[in-house]
This record gives structure tokens, C-alpha cells and sequence, in this order.
């Protein structure tokens, strides 16, 4: 079911807005630099089993143009390996994959955006994260630490006469690092890739 509602929205978003252009000239100086917004991965928390508990708020600067930086604190729970895709593998909530218990994490990404033309943009994200391991009585077993980095292409759209922006993404994620995990968490999770290719994203703010 959640993962019904991410992917039911991601489309819908999508396709709204797909008539739409935008991008910041690189001599315009009128253009608003702060921004603050999230994602739509918010309407996780309205599945029925296993909502993830996720909050995200991003607050982004516009450097010039071309080039802007955004920091992201985040926190998440999941009861499965993060090497599984969500939408594409049917492993990802089968109970033979799942953990014994789940993973709380906390992080703070910083991310770098480079406008390539027009709207298109790449996009690096460097992510510590925090985390707590707890098992299917809800209790603390261990705590641990990762870098999760995100490596995306996407398109931001301007609405409403740039109050509002849009930018449905994909991207390639990667657990660059992290600390040994507990016994039961570790057997599950090393069966799977560092990386996750094709996972789809979609941020949306506002300006000011």
C-alpha cells in the first residue's frame, strides 16, 4: 500500500505539470535566492502498514543561477534493506527480507545542484545519518552510522509566477559508508547492492 501511494502521486505530480518550463537566466538577478520545501515521499506516512515516519524540510539558497545548495534534515524508519529498490523489486516487503525489527535514522544531507539547460539540473547529495536499530519489540539493540549519497537528474518547474516549483527527479543512490550492523540486520542487508538505480524523486517549494 505505501508503496501504491508514493508511486500513485509521483505520476500524478508528474503529469500535471509536464506542459510547464522554467529556468533562471544566468544574468537575471531578480529571481528569489531562499527557498523551503520537502517532498511528495511526505504521503509515505499515510500507509496503513508500515508508514516510515518520514519528515523531511529542505531550505535551499540560490548561489547564481546555475548553482544552488540545499540542506535537508531528515528522519526515517525502515524495516527493510535500503539496497532494495521500493518500486521495482518485488523483494522489498516480503517478510523473508525483513529486518528483525527496524532502523530509525537521522540526517542532515547537503546538497549541490547544477543547472545544465534550462530546467535540467544534476544533483549531489551528501547525507550523515545517525541511526538506531531497535527490534520487533520496539526496544534499542545498537546504534550505527552511514553516508548516504544521492546522485540525481531532474527538471524544475516554475508555478504561479515562481512562488511554487516542482522537480520530479531520478536517481542513483549509494551507501557509501556505514557502520557494522547488528547481527540479524547485517545477514539481510549484505545479500544487496551499495547502489539503487531508477529510484524517482520528486521536491516541491516555495520561494521567498
Amino acid at each position: 500500500m505505501q508503496k501504491k501511494i508514493l508511486l500513485i502521486g509521483f505520476v500524478l505530480m508528474m503529469t500535471g505539470t509536464l506542459q510547464l518550463k522554467a529556468q533562471y537566466d544566468k544574468t537575471d538577478s531578480t529571481y528569489k535566492r531562499w527557498f523551503v520545501g520537502s517532498t511528495i515521499f511526505l504521503l509515505g506516512n499515510l500507509a496503513s502498514t508500515n508508514p516510515p515516519g518520514f519528515v523531511q524540510l529542505n531550505v535551499g539558497y540560490r548561489i547564481t543561477g546555475k548553482d544552488v545548495i540545499t540542506v535537508e534534515p531528515k528522519t526515517w524508519k525502515y524495516a527493510w534493506p535500503n539496497g532494495i529498490h521500493p518500486f521495482l523489486n518485488k523483494s522489498y516487503g516480503k517478510p523473508e527480507e525483513e529486518f528483525p525489527g527496524y532502523v530509525r535514522e537521522y540526517g542532515v544531507s547537503v546538497a549541490y545542484q547544477r543547472f545544465l539547460w534550462k530546467g535540467l539540473y544534476a544533483e549531489l547529495n551528501v547525507m550523515p545519518t545517525w541511526q538506531t536499530f531497535m527490534n520487533v519489540d520496539g526496544k534499542k539493540t545498537d546504534n550505527g552510522f552511514q553516508i548516504f549519497n544521492t546522485y540525481r537528474v531532474g527538471y524544475h518547474i516554475k508555478l504561479f509566477k515562481d512562488r511554487f516549483f516542482v522537480q520530479p527527479s531520478i536517481a542513483v543512490t549509494h551507501r557509501a559508508y556505514h557502520t557494522k550492523m547488528p547481527d540479524g540486520f547485517k545477514q539481510l542487508d549484505d545479500k544487496w547492492s551499495k547502489f539503487v538505480f531508477g529510484e524517482p524523486g520528486f521536491h516541491f517549494g516555495f520561494n521567498f
